[in-house]
Protein backbone atom coordinates (compact mmCIF):
# COMPACT_ATOMS: atom_id res chain seq x y z
CA UNK A 1 0.00 0.00 0.00
CA UNK A 2 1.73 3.53 -1.13
CA UNK A 3 -0.53 5.98 1.26
CA UNK A 4 0.24 5.84 4.79
CA UNK A 5 -3.34 7.21 5.92
CA UNK A 6 -5.30 5.34 8.27
CA UNK A 7 -8.15 5.44 5.74
CA UNK A 8 -6.49 4.82 2.15
CA UNK A 9 -9.48 7.39 0.61
CA UNK A 10 -8.06 10.58 2.40
CA UNK A 11 -5.41 10.01 -0.60
CA UNK A 12 -7.72 9.47 -3.49
CA UNK A 13 -10.34 12.27 -2.56
CA UNK A 14 -12.52 11.71 -5.99
CA UNK A 15 -12.92 8.45 -5.19
CA UNK A 16 -15.93 6.36 -3.04
CA UNK A 17 -16.17 3.05 -1.27
CA UNK A 18 -18.94 1.03 0.08
CA UNK A 19 -18.18 -1.18 2.49
CA UNK A 20 -20.59 -4.15 4.33
CA UNK A 21 -19.48 -6.64 6.82
CA UNK A 22 -21.03 -9.95 7.74
CA UNK A 23 -19.89 -11.16 10.91
CA UNK A 24 -20.12 -14.43 12.39
CA UNK A 25 -20.17 -14.93 15.91
CA UNK A 26 -20.34 -17.85 17.65
CA UNK A 27 -22.59 -18.42 20.56
CA UNK A 28 -21.55 -19.23 23.89
CA UNK A 29 -24.12 -22.02 24.27
CA UNK A 30 -23.41 -25.29 26.34
CA UNK A 31 -23.84 -27.65 23.87
CA UNK A 32 -24.30 -27.68 19.87
CA UNK A 33 -27.06 -26.00 17.86
CA UNK A 34 -28.85 -28.79 16.69
CA UNK A 35 -27.48 -32.15 19.38
CA UNK A 36 -26.38 -31.94 22.91
CA UNK A 37 -22.92 -32.33 21.97
CA UNK A 38 -20.52 -30.31 24.39
CA UNK A 39 -19.94 -26.79 22.50
CA UNK A 40 -16.07 -26.38 23.95
CA UNK A 41 -13.05 -25.12 21.76
CA UNK A 42 -9.69 -26.58 21.85
CA UNK A 43 -10.81 -30.45 22.86
CA UNK A 44 -9.16 -33.08 20.82
CA UNK A 45 -10.47 -33.38 17.39
CA UNK A 46 -13.48 -35.40 16.84
CA UNK A 47 -14.03 -35.76 20.72
CA UNK A 48 -17.63 -33.82 20.52
CA UNK A 49 -19.39 -35.53 17.32
CA UNK A 50 -21.99 -37.22 16.98
CA UNK A 51 -24.35 -38.74 14.22
CA UNK A 52 -26.49 -35.46 14.18
CA UNK A 53 -23.54 -32.99 13.34
CA UNK A 54 -21.67 -36.00 11.85
CA UNK A 55 -24.66 -35.65 9.18
CA UNK A 56 -25.45 -39.42 9.57
CA UNK A 57 -28.85 -40.26 7.36
CA UNK A 58 -32.02 -40.20 9.40
CA UNK A 59 -30.84 -38.33 12.32
CA UNK A 60 -33.35 -35.28 13.30
CA UNK A 61 -31.83 -31.96 14.45
CA UNK A 62 -33.83 -30.01 17.69
CA UNK A 63 -33.01 -26.44 18.35
CA UNK A 64 -31.20 -25.01 21.39
CA UNK A 65 -33.36 -22.76 23.11
CA UNK A 66 -30.24 -20.72 24.51
CA UNK A 67 -29.47 -19.55 20.81
CA UNK A 68 -32.78 -18.48 19.71
CA UNK A 69 -32.69 -16.39 23.40
CA UNK A 70 -28.98 -14.88 22.27
CA UNK A 71 -30.26 -14.06 19.12
CA UNK A 72 -32.95 -12.04 20.12
CA UNK A 73 -30.93 -10.69 22.45
CA UNK A 74 -28.36 -8.86 20.05
CA UNK A 75 -31.75 -8.36 18.23
CA UNK A 76 -33.00 -5.84 21.04
CA UNK A 77 -29.80 -4.59 21.55
CA UNK A 78 -29.15 -3.29 18.22
CA UNK A 79 -32.96 -2.15 17.81
CA UNK A 80 -33.46 -4.91 14.97
CA UNK A 81 -37.44 -5.84 14.76
CA UNK A 82 -37.78 -9.36 15.84
CA UNK A 83 -39.59 -11.75 13.56
CA UNK A 84 -42.64 -13.38 15.54
CA UNK A 85 -42.38 -15.75 12.69
CA UNK A 86 -39.04 -17.96 11.44
CA UNK A 87 -37.81 -21.12 9.86
CA UNK A 88 -34.50 -22.23 8.92
CA UNK A 89 -33.67 -23.40 5.43
CA UNK A 90 -30.70 -25.85 3.77
CA UNK A 91 -28.30 -24.09 2.19
CA UNK A 92 -26.22 -26.65 -0.07
CA UNK A 93 -22.45 -26.63 -0.64
CA UNK A 94 -20.41 -29.62 -0.75
CA UNK A 95 -17.01 -29.05 1.31
CA UNK A 96 -15.10 -31.76 3.29
CA UNK A 97 -16.00 -30.12 6.58
CA UNK A 98 -19.53 -29.94 5.94
CA UNK A 99 -20.59 -34.04 6.19
CA UNK A 100 -24.70 -33.07 5.29
CA UNK A 101 -23.14 -31.53 2.60
CA UNK A 102 -25.97 -28.39 3.47
CA UNK A 103 -25.74 -25.87 6.66
CA UNK A 104 -28.83 -25.39 8.00
CA UNK A 105 -29.27 -21.66 8.23
CA UNK A 106 -31.93 -19.00 8.01
CA UNK A 107 -32.96 -17.80 4.22
CA UNK A 108 -35.88 -15.11 3.72
CA UNK A 109 -37.35 -15.52 7.10
CA UNK A 110 -34.40 -14.59 9.61
CA UNK A 111 -35.11 -13.95 13.59
CA UNK A 112 -33.84 -10.07 13.45
CA UNK A 113 -34.06 -7.83 10.47
CA UNK A 114 -33.52 -3.80 10.17
CA UNK A 115 -31.23 -3.25 13.68
CA UNK A 116 -28.28 -1.02 14.06
CA UNK A 117 -25.41 -0.04 15.37
CA UNK A 118 -24.34 3.03 16.46
CA UNK A 119 -20.74 4.11 15.82
CA UNK A 120 -18.67 6.77 16.82
CA UNK A 121 -16.75 9.07 13.88
CA UNK A 122 -13.27 10.64 14.51
CA UNK A 123 -15.30 14.32 15.20
CA UNK A 124 -17.16 12.45 17.60
CA UNK A 125 -20.45 12.52 16.33
CA UNK A 126 -22.71 9.58 15.91
CA UNK A 127 -22.97 7.41 12.88
CA UNK A 128 -25.63 4.65 13.15
CA UNK A 129 -24.94 1.62 10.29
CA UNK A 130 -27.77 -0.55 9.61
CA UNK A 131 -28.28 -4.04 9.59
CA UNK A 132 -29.94 -6.11 6.95
CA UNK A 133 -30.61 -8.96 9.13
CA UNK A 134 -29.44 -11.34 12.35
CA UNK A 135 -29.94 -14.92 11.57
CA UNK A 136 -29.06 -17.89 13.15
CA UNK A 137 -27.34 -21.38 11.81
CA UNK A 138 -24.72 -24.11 12.34
CA UNK A 139 -21.21 -23.48 12.08
CA UNK A 140 -19.03 -25.96 9.71
CA UNK A 141 -15.87 -27.92 10.84
CA UNK A 142 -12.44 -27.35 10.36
CA UNK A 143 -9.86 -28.53 7.38
CA UNK A 144 -6.49 -28.95 9.30
CA UNK A 145 -3.63 -29.03 6.17
CA UNK A 146 -0.51 -30.85 7.45
CA UNK A 147 2.78 -30.19 5.93
CA UNK A 148 3.12 -33.80 4.50
CA UNK A 149 0.34 -32.18 1.81
CA UNK A 150 -2.88 -34.36 3.70
CA UNK A 151 -5.36 -32.45 4.85
CA UNK A 152 -7.92 -33.88 8.04
CA UNK A 153 -10.70 -32.52 9.15
CA UNK A 154 -12.05 -31.96 12.82
CA UNK A 155 -15.86 -32.42 13.27
CA UNK A 156 -16.13 -30.49 17.19
CA UNK A 157 -16.84 -26.92 15.78
CA UNK A 158 -19.74 -28.92 13.34
CA UNK A 159 -22.69 -27.59 14.72
CA UNK A 160 -21.46 -25.10 16.89
CA UNK A 161 -24.23 -22.08 17.39
CA UNK A 162 -23.67 -18.90 15.07
CA UNK A 163 -25.27 -15.81 14.59
CA UNK A 164 -24.58 -14.02 11.39
CA UNK A 165 -24.93 -9.92 11.52
CA UNK A 166 -25.11 -8.60 8.08
CA UNK A 167 -24.65 -4.73 7.19
CA UNK A 168 -25.88 -2.44 5.26
CA UNK A 169 -23.16 -0.86 2.59
CA UNK A 170 -22.72 1.75 5.15
CA UNK A 171 -19.30 1.74 5.80
CA UNK A 172 -17.71 4.09 3.76
CA UNK A 173 -13.43 3.51 4.59
CA UNK A 174 -11.24 1.25 7.04
CA UNK A 175 -11.82 3.70 10.18
CA UNK A 176 -15.11 3.21 10.01
CA UNK A 177 -15.46 -0.30 9.44
CA UNK A 178 -13.12 -0.96 12.70
CA UNK A 179 -14.87 1.49 14.78
CA UNK A 180 -18.22 -0.62 14.02
CA UNK A 181 -16.90 -3.85 14.30
CA UNK A 182 -15.46 -2.79 17.39
CA UNK A 183 -18.64 -1.79 19.39
CA UNK A 184 -20.31 -4.84 17.95
CA UNK A 185 -17.29 -6.85 19.93
CA UNK A 186 -18.38 -4.80 22.83
CA UNK A 187 -22.07 -5.71 22.36
CA UNK A 188 -21.96 -9.13 22.23
CA UNK A 189 -19.32 -9.35 25.29
CA UNK A 190 -21.53 -7.39 27.01
CA UNK A 191 -24.74 -9.28 26.59
CA UNK A 192 -22.42 -12.46 27.80
CA UNK A 193 -23.45 -14.49 24.43
CA UNK A 194 -20.09 -15.11 22.97
CA UNK A 195 -16.65 -14.74 24.11
CA UNK A 196 -16.03 -13.08 20.86
CA UNK A 197 -12.07 -14.40 20.77
CA UNK A 198 -10.99 -13.52 17.14
CA UNK A 199 -8.13 -15.48 17.50
CA UNK A 200 -10.18 -18.57 18.23
CA UNK A 201 -12.78 -17.65 15.59
CA UNK A 202 -15.71 -16.99 17.53
CA UNK A 203 -15.64 -13.56 15.99
CA UNK A 204 -14.84 -13.46 12.48
CA UNK A 205 -15.68 -11.13 9.62
CA UNK A 206 -16.45 -11.12 5.68
CA UNK A 207 -15.92 -7.57 4.31
CA UNK A 208 -17.51 -6.63 0.93
CA UNK A 209 -16.01 -3.84 -0.56
CA UNK A 210 -16.77 -2.17 -3.86
CA UNK A 211 -15.50 1.28 -5.21
CA UNK A 212 -16.46 4.25 -7.44
CA UNK A 213 -15.63 7.53 -8.90
CA UNK A 214 -18.13 10.10 -6.42
CA UNK A 215 -19.05 11.43 -10.21
CA UNK A 216 -20.46 8.16 -11.42
CA UNK A 217 -23.55 6.66 -10.58
CA UNK A 218 -22.94 2.77 -11.31
CA UNK A 219 -21.87 1.34 -8.21
CA UNK A 220 -18.87 -0.57 -8.66
CA UNK A 221 -18.58 -4.55 -8.34
CA UNK A 222 -18.15 -5.73 -4.96
CA UNK A 223 -15.55 -7.93 -4.08
CA UNK A 224 -15.49 -10.15 -0.80
CA UNK A 225 -12.52 -10.78 1.64
CA UNK A 226 -12.99 -13.52 3.68
CA UNK A 227 -12.28 -14.69 7.39
CA UNK A 228 -10.00 -12.00 8.72
CA UNK A 229 -9.33 -12.64 12.18
CA UNK A 230 -7.83 -9.40 13.68
CA UNK A 231 -8.99 -5.58 13.64
CA UNK A 232 -5.46 -4.52 12.66
CA UNK A 233 -5.73 -6.96 9.86
CA UNK A 234 -8.84 -5.77 8.74
CA UNK A 235 -7.80 -2.27 8.65
CA UNK A 236 -4.74 -3.50 6.34
CA UNK A 237 -6.84 -5.39 4.23
CA UNK A 238 -9.74 -3.18 3.68
CA UNK A 239 -6.83 0.03 3.02
CA UNK A 240 -4.94 -2.34 0.26
CA UNK A 241 -8.19 -3.68 -1.47
CA UNK A 242 -9.92 -0.12 -1.70
CA UNK A 243 -6.60 1.08 -3.35
CA UNK A 244 -6.17 -2.26 -5.39
CA UNK A 245 -9.24 -1.88 -7.11
CA UNK A 246 -8.59 2.08 -7.59
CA UNK A 247 -5.84 1.34 -9.16
CA UNK A 248 -7.58 -1.05 -11.88
CA UNK A 249 -10.44 1.38 -12.83
CA UNK A 250 -7.47 4.15 -13.37
CA UNK A 251 -5.62 1.35 -15.64
CA UNK A 252 -9.21 0.72 -17.56
CA UNK A 253 -9.00 -3.23 -16.21
CA UNK A 254 -12.34 -4.86 -15.10
CA UNK A 255 -12.85 -5.60 -11.22
CA UNK A 256 -14.33 -9.14 -10.96
CA UNK A 257 -16.56 -10.25 -8.46
CA UNK A 258 -14.47 -12.97 -6.49
CA UNK A 259 -13.85 -13.82 -2.92
CA UNK A 260 -10.00 -13.25 -1.90
CA UNK A 261 -8.14 -13.79 1.78
CA UNK A 262 -5.27 -11.36 3.54
CA UNK A 263 -1.97 -13.22 3.46
CA UNK A 264 -0.93 -11.81 5.91
CA UNK A 265 2.92 -12.15 5.63
CA UNK A 266 2.63 -10.13 1.86
CA UNK A 267 0.37 -7.61 3.16
CA UNK A 268 -1.63 -8.29 0.10
CA UNK A 269 -5.47 -10.04 -0.32
CA UNK A 270 -4.78 -13.04 -3.05
CA UNK A 271 -7.78 -14.86 -4.88
CA UNK A 272 -9.11 -17.64 -3.34
CA UNK A 273 -12.36 -18.35 -5.90
CA UNK A 274 -15.24 -16.99 -7.84
CA UNK A 275 -18.00 -15.84 -5.94
CA UNK A 276 -20.95 -17.77 -5.14
CA UNK A 277 -24.19 -15.82 -6.11
CA UNK A 278 -27.18 -17.39 -3.50
CA UNK A 279 -28.44 -19.45 -6.47
CA UNK A 280 -25.75 -21.68 -6.20
CA UNK A 281 -26.73 -22.66 -2.74
CA UNK A 282 -30.33 -24.05 -3.77
CA UNK A 283 -32.03 -22.50 -0.51
CA UNK A 284 -35.08 -24.67 0.22
CA UNK A 285 -36.96 -24.60 3.92
CA UNK A 286 -35.51 -27.09 6.20
CA UNK A 287 -38.03 -30.09 6.77
CA UNK A 288 -36.97 -31.53 9.77
CA UNK A 289 -37.32 -27.93 12.07
CA UNK A 290 -40.32 -26.49 12.91
CA UNK A 291 -41.63 -22.70 12.43
CA UNK A 292 -40.22 -20.62 15.26
CA UNK A 293 -43.10 -18.85 16.90
CA UNK A 294 -41.90 -15.55 19.19
CA UNK A 295 -44.75 -14.25 21.26
CA UNK A 296 -44.65 -10.50 23.08
CA UNK A 297 -44.16 -11.57 26.37
CA UNK A 298 -40.88 -13.61 25.51
CA UNK A 299 -39.34 -10.82 23.53
CA UNK A 300 -40.47 -8.50 27.17
CA UNK A 301 -38.79 -11.16 29.20
CA UNK A 302 -35.60 -11.16 27.63
CA UNK A 303 -35.75 -7.46 27.47
CA UNK A 304 -35.80 -7.08 30.80
CA UNK A 305 -32.59 -9.55 31.38
CA UNK A 306 -30.79 -6.89 29.50
CA UNK A 307 -27.52 -5.11 30.75
CA UNK A 308 -26.90 -1.84 30.35
CA UNK A 309 -25.03 -1.76 26.78
CA UNK A 310 -21.37 -0.52 25.95
CA UNK A 311 -22.29 3.06 24.60
CA UNK A 312 -24.90 3.67 27.05
CA UNK A 313 -22.21 3.33 29.64
CA UNK A 314 -20.04 5.54 27.76
CA UNK A 315 -21.91 8.46 28.88
CA UNK A 316 -22.82 7.47 31.73
CA UNK A 317 -19.41 7.45 32.59
CA UNK A 318 -18.97 10.80 31.55
CA UNK A 319 -22.33 12.27 33.09
CA UNK A 320 -21.52 10.62 36.35
CA UNK A 321 -17.59 10.72 37.13
CA UNK A 322 -16.50 13.65 35.08
CA UNK A 323 -14.79 11.67 32.88
CA UNK A 324 -13.25 12.54 29.11
CA UNK A 325 -15.12 11.35 25.92
CA UNK A 326 -11.86 9.65 24.97
CA UNK A 327 -10.96 8.21 28.84
CA UNK A 328 -14.65 6.41 29.28
CA UNK A 329 -14.43 5.26 25.50
CA UNK A 330 -11.77 3.22 26.72
CA UNK A 331 -13.14 2.17 29.74
CA UNK A 332 -16.52 1.17 28.52
CA UNK A 333 -14.36 -0.80 25.60
CA UNK A 334 -14.15 -3.83 27.95
CA UNK A 335 -16.88 -4.84 29.76
CA UNK A 336 -14.37 -6.49 32.88
CA UNK A 337 -12.62 -3.29 32.75
CA UNK A 338 -15.51 -1.18 33.16
CA UNK A 339 -16.56 -3.37 35.97
CA UNK A 340 -12.99 -3.10 37.70
CA UNK A 341 -13.32 0.75 37.45
CA UNK A 342 -16.83 0.89 39.02
CA UNK A 343 -16.12 -1.40 41.74
CA UNK A 344 -12.90 0.91 42.48
CA UNK A 345 -14.87 3.92 42.80
CA UNK A 346 -17.64 2.44 44.94
CA UNK A 347 -14.63 2.15 47.57
CA UNK A 348 -12.88 4.67 46.90
CA UNK A 349 -14.85 7.45 45.90
CA UNK A 350 -12.44 9.08 44.12
CA UNK A 351 -13.29 8.47 39.69
CA UNK A 352 -10.78 10.90 38.45
CA UNK A 353 -7.93 9.13 40.47
CA UNK A 354 -8.60 5.51 39.77
CA UNK A 355 -9.60 6.81 36.11
CA UNK A 356 -5.80 7.80 36.10
CA UNK A 357 -4.32 4.59 37.88
CA UNK A 358 -6.44 2.57 35.79
CA UNK A 359 -5.70 4.04 32.29
CA UNK A 360 -1.96 4.36 32.99
CA UNK A 361 -0.45 2.09 35.80
CA UNK A 362 -2.91 -0.88 35.43
CA UNK A 363 -3.52 -1.30 32.14
CA UNK A 364 0.39 -0.94 31.53
CA UNK A 365 1.12 -3.50 33.39
CA UNK A 366 -1.22 -5.86 32.05
CA UNK A 367 0.38 -4.98 28.30
CA UNK A 368 3.64 -5.13 29.72
CA UNK A 369 3.05 -8.92 31.41
CA UNK A 370 0.34 -10.11 28.83
CA UNK A 371 -2.08 -10.63 31.58
CA UNK A 372 -5.44 -10.62 31.50
CA UNK A 373 -7.39 -8.80 34.60
CA UNK A 374 -8.49 -11.69 36.24
CA UNK A 375 -4.94 -12.88 36.29
CA UNK A 376 -3.91 -9.60 37.74
CA UNK A 377 -2.88 -9.88 41.41
CA UNK A 378 -4.19 -6.14 41.98
CA UNK A 379 -7.96 -6.07 42.23
CA UNK A 380 -10.56 -2.75 43.31
CA UNK A 381 -9.99 -3.19 46.90
CA UNK A 382 -6.30 -3.05 46.68
CA UNK A 383 -6.22 -0.42 44.09
CA UNK A 384 -8.72 1.89 46.12
CA UNK A 385 -6.65 1.48 49.62
CA UNK A 386 -3.22 2.82 47.28
CA UNK A 387 -5.53 5.69 45.87
CA UNK A 388 -6.93 6.62 49.89
CA UNK A 389 -3.63 6.16 51.21
CA UNK A 390 -2.20 9.15 48.70
CA UNK A 391 -5.22 11.37 49.17
CA UNK A 392 -4.36 10.93 53.13
CA UNK A 393 -0.74 11.94 52.89
CA UNK A 394 0.10 8.84 53.84
CA UNK A 395 2.45 8.18 50.85
CA UNK A 396 3.23 10.11 48.09
CA UNK A 397 2.82 9.29 44.42
CA UNK A 398 6.75 8.95 43.76
CA UNK A 399 6.34 5.98 46.38
CA UNK A 400 2.94 4.92 45.31
CA UNK A 401 4.20 3.35 42.35
CA UNK A 402 6.71 1.50 44.19
CA UNK A 403 3.72 0.17 46.06
CA UNK A 404 1.43 -0.35 42.85
CA UNK A 405 4.43 -2.72 41.45
CA UNK A 406 4.81 -4.50 44.60
CA UNK A 407 1.32 -5.01 45.21
CA UNK A 408 1.06 -6.26 41.23
CA UNK A 409 4.06 -8.86 42.45
CA UNK A 410 2.27 -10.12 45.30
CA UNK A 411 -1.16 -9.08 45.82
CA UNK A 412 -0.75 -7.67 49.12
CA UNK A 413 -2.56 -4.33 50.27
CA UNK A 414 -0.89 -0.95 50.78
CA UNK A 415 -0.82 -0.42 54.15
CA UNK A 416 0.82 -3.65 54.88
CA UNK A 417 3.28 -2.87 51.82
CA UNK A 418 4.32 0.31 53.30
CA UNK A 419 4.38 -0.65 57.20
CA UNK A 420 6.46 -3.67 55.91
CA UNK A 421 8.95 -1.13 53.86
CA UNK A 422 8.79 1.79 55.92
CA UNK A 423 7.57 3.81 53.20
CA UNK A 424 5.42 6.36 55.39
CA UNK A 425 5.22 9.97 53.74
CA UNK A 426 7.42 12.06 56.02
CA UNK A 427 5.27 15.26 56.65
CA UNK A 428 6.83 16.42 59.48
CA UNK A 429 8.27 20.16 59.52
CA UNK A 430 10.63 19.17 62.53
CA UNK A 431 11.93 16.40 60.77
CA UNK A 432 12.23 17.90 57.11
CA UNK A 433 13.43 21.26 58.34
CA UNK A 434 16.94 19.90 59.44
CA UNK A 435 17.50 17.89 56.05
CA UNK A 436 16.44 20.56 53.90
CA UNK A 437 18.70 23.08 55.91
CA UNK A 438 21.66 21.39 55.52
CA UNK A 439 21.16 20.85 51.93
CA UNK A 440 21.11 24.55 51.11
CA UNK A 441 24.48 24.87 53.63
CA UNK A 442 25.90 22.19 51.05
CA UNK A 443 25.01 23.70 47.95
CA UNK A 444 25.91 27.07 47.88
CA UNK A 445 26.77 27.93 44.37
CA UNK A 446 23.07 26.50 43.56
CA UNK A 447 21.60 29.19 45.99
CA UNK A 448 22.98 32.10 44.95
CA UNK A 449 21.89 30.64 40.92
CA UNK A 450 18.80 30.31 42.00
CA UNK A 451 18.56 34.07 44.08
CA UNK A 452 20.26 35.37 41.15
CA UNK A 453 16.38 34.20 38.87
CA UNK A 454 17.19 30.59 37.99
CA UNK A 455 14.49 29.12 39.23
CA UNK A 456 14.89 25.85 37.54
CA UNK A 457 17.51 25.36 40.29
CA UNK A 458 14.33 25.03 42.85
CA UNK A 459 13.90 21.32 41.24
CA UNK A 460 17.27 20.48 42.19
CA UNK A 461 16.53 21.37 45.78
CA UNK A 462 13.49 19.31 45.84
CA UNK A 463 15.31 16.27 44.35
CA UNK A 464 18.29 16.38 47.16
CA UNK A 465 15.66 16.36 49.83
CA UNK A 466 13.33 13.82 48.22
CA UNK A 467 17.04 11.27 47.87
CA UNK A 468 17.75 11.97 51.11
CA UNK A 469 14.78 10.93 52.54
CA UNK A 470 14.41 8.25 49.99
CA UNK A 471 11.83 9.64 48.54
CA UNK A 472 9.23 9.40 51.36
CA UNK A 473 9.13 13.38 51.96
CA UNK A 474 6.06 15.08 51.60
CA UNK A 475 6.21 17.04 48.28
CA UNK A 476 3.82 20.41 49.18
CA UNK A 477 6.05 20.22 52.28
CA UNK A 478 9.34 20.25 51.05
CA UNK A 479 7.99 23.31 49.25
CA UNK A 480 6.88 25.32 51.73
CA UNK A 481 10.44 24.73 53.52
CA UNK A 482 12.65 25.71 50.77
CA UNK A 483 10.61 28.35 49.60
CA UNK A 484 10.76 29.76 53.09
CA UNK A 485 14.82 29.44 53.09
CA UNK A 486 15.55 30.18 49.65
Amino acid sequence: MSCESNNILDCYPEYEAKIGIEVHVQLKTKSKIFCSCPNIFGDIPNKNVCPVCAGHPGTLPVINKKAMDFAIMLGIATESNISKFSEFARKHYMYPDLPKNFQITQDDKPICQKGNVPIELEDYSEKKIRLTRIHIEEDAGKNIHTDEGTSLVDLNRAGTPLLEIVSEPDISNSVEAKSYLSRLKTFVEYLNISDANMEEGSFRGDVNISVKKKSDEKLGTKVELKNINSFKFITQAINYEIERQIKMVEEGEEVKQETRLWDEKSHQTIFMRSKEEAFDYRYFTEPDLPVIVVNDEYISRIKKSLPELPHKKLIRFMHDYGLTRDESTILTGDIELAKFFEKTVSICKKPKQACNWILRNFLGYLKEHRLEISECKITPETLSELILEIEQGIINTKTAQEVFEEMATNGKYPSIIVQEKGLKQISSVEELEPIIKKIIVDNPKQVEQYKSGNERLFAFFVGQTMKATQGKANPQIINDILRKYL
